[in-house]
């Protein structure tokens, strides 16, 4: 994750990159540190062992983080095939359909105030290099960009790190400590911590707003795992 800073006479840009990265890390993290938290907590309603519920807690991590990895991946794989396949078709189109082609450019120059007359230029140049023709389509007709290689591999890997990674937060005071109850506490503690600073922090880099992305996460957390710790006491009555 990095800044690109672009000075022009004078002017200092920066623009977030990496936007993919950040959104598998949150998708990762944010299930990660809900989903075995809620687990953990309905089971502390349930048992008083902490070594069944670190058992069912490591067992979910696992199952978790290899169901969203490959969730990632497949997803990832989609859209390097929906790019490849609507490549194919401008590099044909372009050829076969020219005149269809060049109308599709002049309707997305006037999208943006830009007249016939001023366009003509662009799409002369264009025409001599048909392989920047089709970027251009892909991009401003389509809004598709071709993604880096091994980008499914990349998607799959850090969305299941992130998802362990957040996965021991909340089990982790069950690892430490003998008593469910006591745990418990803790758990719900150092997890709500950590899911108020993952929501800021995902808020200040997608430009959210870090304290309402805060609270937010710690509240979809929270309600997650109290519903889960009720319905455990409840259904261990019956």
């Amino acid at each position: 994750m990095h800044d690109t800073n672009r000075a022009i006479a004078g002017h200092d840009e920066k623009h977030f990159q990496s936007g993919e990265l950040v959104r598998d890390v949150v998708i990762g993290m944010s299930d990660g540190l809900t989903v075995p938290f809620a687990l953990a907590a309905g089971l502390s309603g349930a048992v008083s062992s902490t070594h069944l519920i670190v058992l069912a807690g490591m067992a979910e991590i696992a199952a978790g983080s290899i169901a969203m990895g490959l969730g990632g991946y497949l997803a990832a794989q989609g859209d390097a095939e929906h790019y490849a396949s609507e490549r194919t078709r401008e590099e044909r189109e372009i050829v076969e359909r020219t005149r269809d082609e060049e109308e599709e450019i002049y309707e997305i120059f006037e999208e943006y105030g830009v007249e016939r007359s001023e366009s003509a230029s662009v799409l002369e140049a264009l025409k001599r290099n048909p392989t920047a023709w089709v970027d251009f389509m892909m991009r401003f007709e389509l809004g598709l960009e071709e993604q880096e290689k091994g980008r499914a591999r990349q998607s799959a890997l850090t969305i299941a790190l992130s998802y362990i990674a957040g996965g021991f937060v909340p089990l982790l005071p069950y690892i430490l400590m003998g008593q469910a109850s006591k745990a418990l506490v803790v758990s719900v503690g150092v997890t709500l911590v950590a899911l108020f600073t993952f929501g800021a922090v995902k808020g200040r880099l997608t430009g959210a707003g870090a304290w309402k992305s805060a609270f937010q996460t710690t509240l979809i957390g929270g309600v997650a795992a109290g519903a889960a710790f009720g319905l455990a006491k409840l259904l261990n009555k019956m």
